[in-house]
């Protein structure tokens, strides 16, 4: 049975204070110079004092959210710990390169939470031996994940901005064992395979051909397939020349372009948005995950006759405050055609208090983004606090003229209780 706490998606952590191995070939620290001015003394200080910083914060997120979240392999809890994640992110947004949350990196991408990193890199089962194939170089931060796991990682980009900065990045940090290129990754990369493993950051609707010929016998792929906002995290294992198909959890990465996204039959409307699953009816095989949500923490759907619609409901429970408990879904909403949207929902609390501040208490939020997904604005509903029966829960949120999709997320927001919800629903109302 999947683990519920969490759908992409009492664990041993990896001990031992900073472990940071260097990865493959990495360059020697380079030695300070003999003297230097007071004001180069002080600005050293505040360039340590701020690595200091993304140590700890470093160290946190591996300790709360992979270690925490479910991630046992001490390998894959090593090489998380060890690699920095803030150099893989553009320079304003570094103060968050160690929250648990994807971030914009420019040509309408994104680098991945470091959960779901560490989720499908452990999922992969590596090998020291392995040759891997990464479709998505993106920032270069999942390769720099496998680099130190692994004899070869092949990655590819199909943007040229993405895919050098990415290129640069690896070389400067010393990942002498990661080579890159610019290209279709639907297509592959042939000169090199067959490879022992293939890890796909970016979701097709149906699997490409050239990576299952591509994928050496005894390998495994883990790869988000469907629609652009109901995906499937599946992993592919080819046993005598058959794949293996076995579904993961609910997952939701930026679209694979190039020939991928030309042979998409199911393109979103944003012009009707609407939530899929809102009444928790659906739930993945032998779980209790349901369909069309992710990146889940401490929660599960519930059966039960007092539910308001159905059987099924969302439960959500956390005794520990600041920690997250939570489900998310993204949707398509045209705000040149959507002014607003209104939303309802089924909710029943239960000892819940405010989590480590104020702001800590559960809600409904929706976060619109641009079409570049360098723009965003949040939106929230809520907050619902302490104990109170089944209450319908209605409210109108303002789209931006700008929004081309969104992401509505369900959670405790670091309060702490059990929240019960159904019916969620949205409804568009026209711009005037």
């Amino acid at each position: 049975m999947m683990n519920p706490r969490f759908c992409l998606v009492a664990m041993v952590v990896w001990l031992g204070g900073l472990l940071a191995p260097s990865p493959a070939g990495a360059a020697p620290p380079v030695d300070e110079p003999e003297a230097a001015s007071p004001a180069a003394a002080e600005r050293g200080q505040a360039d340590r004092g701020q690595a200091d910083r993304f140590v700890a914060a470093r160290q946190r997120m591996v300790r709360d959210d992979i270690a925490g979240g479910g991630i046992s392999d001490p390998r894959v809890i090593a090489s998380m710990r060890a690699t920095l994640r803030h150099e893989f992110v553009p320079v304003p947004q570094r103060g968050l390169a160690y929250f648990d949350m994807a971030l914009a990196i420019g040509e309408k991408q994104t680098i991945s939470g470091p959960f779901v990193v560490a989720y499908m890199t452990e999922q992969l089962a590596l090998e020291p031996t392995d040759r891997v194939l990464e479709i998505g170089t993106g920032s270069g931060y999942q390769a720099a994940v496998l680099a130190p796991l692994v004899e070869t990682v092949y990655s590819i980009e199909i943007s040229r901005v993405l895919g050098e900065r990415a290129a640069r990045t690896l070389e400067r940090l010393g990942y002498e064992n990661v080579v890159t290129r610019i290209g279709d990754g639907f297509q592959g990369w042939p000169e090199h395979a067959p490879f022992d493993k293939i890890i796909v950051t970016c979701s097709p609707e149906e699997i490409p051909a050239p990576l299952v010929e591509q994928l050496a016998e005894g390998g495994k792929m883990i790869i988000p397939v469907g629609e652009r906002y109901d995906q499937t995290l599946v992993r592919l294992t080819k046993r005598e020349g058959e794949m293996v198909r076995e579904a993961l959890v609910p997952s939701f990465f930026v679209p694979m372009t190039g020939a991928a996204e030309e042979a998409r039959r199911v393109q979103p409307d944003g012009s009707r948005p609407a939530l899929e699953n809102g009444s928790f009816e659906e739930v993945l095989p032998e779980s209790t995950v349901p369909r069309a949500w992710y990146y889940g923490r401490q929660m599960r759907v519930e059966q039960g006759a007092d539910a308001p619609q159905g059987r099924g409901y969302l439960r959500l429970e956390n005794a520990q405050a600041g920690r997250p408990a939570q489900l998310w879904q993204g949707f398509p909403v045209d705000g040149r055609v959507v002014g607003r949207l209104r939303v309802t929902l089924e909710v029943r609390a239960s000892g819940i208090q405010e989590g480590l501040s104020p702001e800590e208490a559960p809600g409904l939020a929706i976060q619109f983004f641009d079409e570049r997904r360098s723009r965003s604005v949040r939106t929230f509903l809520g907050p619902w606090l302490g104990t109170s029966p089944w209450k319908t829960i209605e409210g109108t949120l303002t789209v931006p003229a700008w929004a081309r999709e969104a992401i509505v997320h369900i959670g405790m927001l670091g309060a702490t209780g059990t929240l019960d919800v159904d019916a969620v629903k949205l409804a568009p109302l026209p711009r005037p």
